[in-house]
């Protein structure tokens, strides 16, 4: 049956969940909009640490969109890269997985990679939840662990080993998210620059430079450049979303869970402007989008590269101001 969500029309299965039907056959990415070769693959969610000794990270710059969230609420934050478009041959530190980033995972139709988990998150993904890869398991080889870095940091991965262990347990390799709505012209509506903070705690607080001449915005984490390992690169983004979901501990001293499933206040930063809006996703553990709307109900068009979500408590900083 058919369901109206906001200005969508949406068809249900007998569960209550959003059925994602493929994107048109445009070449371009449904996640970023960009043109590539591999815009019929399903995507892998590739969980990433934020530990300052894992830096730099290796194929954080090559991913179409990361989510990075706190993972022990007011403190630790981490990241799941999404993999589409690129294949970089080193992905890493691999990290465990966490429960609140699975229905993330299902809404972008992804094979969720990770090392290890949260016994909540295992309970959900030994249950088949959603189709995965755990080193822990190490199916068909596809992580490794590399000399001279120290435990646990030391996990790694390659977009080609994923492909090579998802298609061997069977799993589909063909994308089915139904993709995000893109501008076809993208151009900075500002005349100067910008600066985005993200009141992250600690060695986790992140800012962007937006540069109006190149319309990108560049990552910093604890006041360094966000370099990707793989070519030495700043990782950038051409829209930033910011999203805010309550948090609450559920089990000291490491493990939270936090609301992203429901609605909230959310704002878009893209083409040197600040959209404000809010976010809804429905159903419980439902492969349902992660929709990002304006005032008006209707969705917002992102510009099309690559995209960083920022989800924040409600409480902490964010801070845009042109300089």
């Amino acid at each position: 049956m058919f369901l109206k969500l906001g200005n969508r029309n949406v068809e249900i299965d007998n569960s209550g969940n959003e059925i994602n039907e493929p994107g048109n056959d445009t070449g371009v990415s449904p996640i970023s909009g960009i043109k590539c070769e591999n815009y019929k693959r399903r995507p892998i969610a590739v969980m990433l640490a934020e530990d300052p000794i894992t830096r730099p990270l290796s194929g954080i710059g090559a991913a179409d969109m990361v989510i990075e969230m706190p993972v022990i609420t007011g403190s630790i934050t981490r990241m799941m890269a999404i993999y589409q478009c690129e294949m970089p041959e080193e992905i890493g530190s691999v990290r465990s997985a966490r429960h609140d980033y699975i229905p993330l995972a299902m809404g972008l139709d992804t094979i969720y990679a990770h090392w290890g988990g949260s016994h909540f998150a295992l309970d959900k993904l030994d249950k088949g939840i959603i189709d995965n890869i755990d080193a822990m398991k190490n199916p068909y080889s596809a992580f490794w662990q590399k000399s001279g870095i120290p435990m646990p940091h030391n996990g790694f991965t390659s977009l080609k080993r994923l492909l090579n262990a998802a298609e061997k347990l069977g799993y589909r390799l063909e994308n089915k998210f139904v993709g995000y709505p893109h501008l076809k012209k993208s151009e900075s509506k500002i005349q100067t620059n910008g600066k985005l903070v993200i009141g992250y705690s600690g060695h986790f607080k992140v800012y962007y430079d937006y540069d109006k001449e190149d319309n990108i915005y560049r990552r910093w984490r604890d006041n360094q450049r966000e370099i990707d390992k793989n070519n030495g690169n700043q990782v950038e983004a051409s829209v930033v979303v910011v999203m805010r979901a309550e948090s609450r501990m559920i089990e000291l001293p490491d493990y939270n869970d936090v609301d992203v499933e429901g609605e909230g206040e959310a704002k878009i930063y893209q083409n040197g402007e600040e959209i404000k809006g809010f976010w809804e996703k429905t159903g419980t553990y439902s492969n349902s989008k992660l929709t990002f709307l304006n005032g008006d109900g209707k969705e917002i068009e992102f510009t099309p590269g690559k995209i960083w979500l920022e989800i924040v408590e409600p409480y902490q900083e964010v801070k845009w101001e042109i300089l």
